[in-house]
């Protein structure tokens, strides 16, 4: 398995011209540049700007003058700052762009926010399975399990990296999908297998150094890590999965409801 997979490339910004003769101050063109690559596609939602010195370089312009501009388009919602990482571009903040609390695949999340799934896949293989991973999914220590290890992606910019358990009998034509592109859900539902529900876990924990090379963060960085154990109409479990979030490009919408109590005497 690769601990060091390459690093996804920052977007370019196209050819720009910043006029000092202009009665707009620099920071104003150099921040409409910006939002006009935006608004055209350029620079996609969720991807990072090039390096502040390349940024520099391209609109002609000063660093302090280039981090007014920037700022001005935090301000707008137009970017999101990350310390020690740089500038990424803002997704839309409509609620159909938040993860939901129905239990759907990543790729069937992507397809309702306007996003392209893909993965890079570390790991794809059969091997027999723990004692704490046999009670996981009720099953006997030992018994074949298909171990699927991918770099979770949305329109190229790396969101998650996720270990997903399932036995091995339960889907028997593994091999043959393309796990780049498809969907493991999906594989299981044409295995025959429906989806019911989730039992779920979230805690917060700091990035190792695999895991910061995958998700292109620093070390020690939070992350979100989602625990769970998916079962089917039957109630069994056919699914575990440990799926860590880079903390700043993972977001769960979710729903509480109060039930009505009879008051005490």
């Amino acid at each position: 398995m690769s601990t060091t997979p390459p690093i996804t490339p920052s977007p370019s910004v196209g050819e720009v011209t910043i006029r000092t003769d202009y009665p707009d101050p620099l920071w104003v063109q150099a921040a409409d540049a910006i939002r006009d690559q935006i608004a055209s596609g350029s620079l996609r939602a969720g991807s990072r700007l090039p390096p502040e010195r390349e940024l520099c370089l391209r609109l002609g312009i000063s660093r302090v003058t280039l981090r007014k501009a920037l700022q001005t388009l935090v301000e707008d919602g137009a970017l999101t700052p990350s310390h020690g990482r740089g500038w990424y571009i803002a997704g839309a903040t409509d609620e159909r762009n938040e993860w939901p609390n129905s239990l759907e695949s990543f790729t069937e999340t992507a397809d309702r926010m306007g996003l392209v799934a893909s993965s890079r896949v570390l790991r794809a293989e059969v091997s027999s399975s723990s004692i704490d991973e046999a009670e996981k999914l009720g099953i006997a220590p030992g018994t074949p399990l298909f171990r699927l290890g991918r770099v979770r992606m949305l329109n190229d910019v790396a969101i998650a990296v996720d270990l997903s358990l399932v036995p091995a009998s339960l889907i028997p034509n593994a091999a043959r999908h393309d796990f780049r592109v498809h969907s493991l859900y999906g594989a299981l539902a044409e295995a025959g297998h429906d989806l019911a529900n989730a039992e779920t876990t979230i805690e917060a924990r700091e990035a190792t150094s695999e895991i910061a090379a995958q998700l292109d963060v620093i070390v020690g960085t939070p992350t979100l890590v989602m625990h769970q154990i998916v079962s089917g109409r039957a109630d069994r479990p056919v699914l575990a999965s440990t799926i860590q979030y880079a903390g700043d490009r993972y977001r769960l919408r979710t729903y509480f409801a109060r039930h009505n109590r009879t008051e005490l005497q």
